[in-house]
This record gives C-alpha cells, sequence and structure tokens, in this order.
C-alpha cells in the first residue's frame, strides 16, 4: 500500500451505518472505515440525540483510500448501487433524516466527481424516481460510539443483520467481486 500520506478520504450516508461499514470494509485498497454522523449541526452526537432526528445529522462512514487500488469514482458507484438514492430519509424500513442519502466531499475533485456522476445517473434514468441524495461539504466528522464499530460482523446473527445486511452485502459481493479483498 502507499504511504500514509497518499490516502485519501471519503465520506458517505447510505441509510444504517452498520451496512455501509460491512459493504465498504471488504473492498482492495480499504484503509479503514469508521461508522459516525455528520451533515448536522450539533457537535459531538451520540447516537440517542441523532435518533431523535433534531441534530441534522446523517450515520455516514469515513472511508480511507489508496487511490491507486480503488478510486473515488469507484467506492461513489458503490454508494449508488448498495442503496437506494430515491428515498428521501429513509431506506427500508429506517425512517428519519439520519438515513438520508449524503455525499460529504473533502475537497473540490470530489464534488465535481459525486456532481457529474449524479448528472449521468439522472440522464440515463438509471432510477424510476429522482435522486435526493445530497452533495454537500464536509464540515465535521463524529466517530461513532465504540460498539457500532464493527457491528456486522461482531453480530452477524442479530435479526437485523440477518434481513438487512445479509441480503446487501450478498448483492454488493456479487456485483462488485473484483473489487474485494
Amino acid at each position: 500500500m502507499n504511504k500514509k500520506n497518499d490516502l485519501q478520504v471519503s465520506v458517505f450516508g447510505s441509510g444504517c451505518f452498520w451496512c455501509a461499514e460491512a459493504i465498504f470494509s471488504q473492498l482492495k485498497g480499504i484503509e479503514s472505515v469508521t461508522s459516525g454522523y455528520a451533515g448536522g449541526n450539533k457537535p459531538n452526537p451520540t447516537y440517542q440525540q441523532v435518533c431523535t432526528d433534531t441534530t441534522g445529522h446523517a450515520e455516514v462512514v469515513r472511508i480511507v483510500f489508496d487511490p491507486t487500488i480503488i478510486t473515488y469514482a469507484d467506492l461513489l458507484e458503490i454508494f449508488w448501487q448498495m442503496h437506494d438514492p430515491t428515498t428521501p430519509n429513509r431506506q427500508g424500513n429506517d425512517v428519519g433524516s439520519q438515513y438520508r442519502s449524503i455525499i460529504l466531499y473533502v475537497d473540490q475533485d470530489q464534488k465535481i466527481t459525486a456532481q457529474k456522476m449524479l448528472t449521468k445517473l439522472e440522464e440515463r434514468k438509471v432510477f424510476e424516481s429522482d435522486i435526493v441524495t445530497e452533495i454537500q461539504p464536509l464540515r465535521e466528522f463524529y466517530p461513532a460510539e465504540e460498539y457500532h464499530k464493527q457491528y456486522y460482523f461482531q453480530n452477524n446473527m442479530q435479526p437485523y443483520c440477518q434481513f438487512v445486511i445479509s441480503p446487501k452485502l450478498e448483492k454488493f459481493k456479487k456485483n462488485f467481486k473484483e473489487k474485494l479483498a
């Protein structure tokens, strides 16, 4: 892998962060995936506060990656395919603004890449409904509480993991097998 200085960061919200963490952590070129909160206005929010739908934060993952192995565009492609970017403030049975679809860019290159990809998806009518994904600058990322880390891998027999995360993970592995670590 490259020197640490050559690593890049991306931040996405695509519903429950347990699911996103399980997916993105299995890719080649990923240094780390951290569940957390971003996009809102309350400093140092807790999970309980975010769930009240009053902090403005979304559940997100912060991905540290090696761009010589996997590109930001690759991560965006996975992001778009692994959740429904057309449902405002929900993913499946998870409802609330904390589950919204959001891309938090860290620089202008990421902003341009995300906006171009969004435009192409809309022009090609890839989704039946309009895409509601927010694209905004990352102001601050707050790591989630310790018990959220690697949640799926430590609790994969839990019903939510079995019925929600496992099917998404299987779809991901089928569609992106060439990118798996």
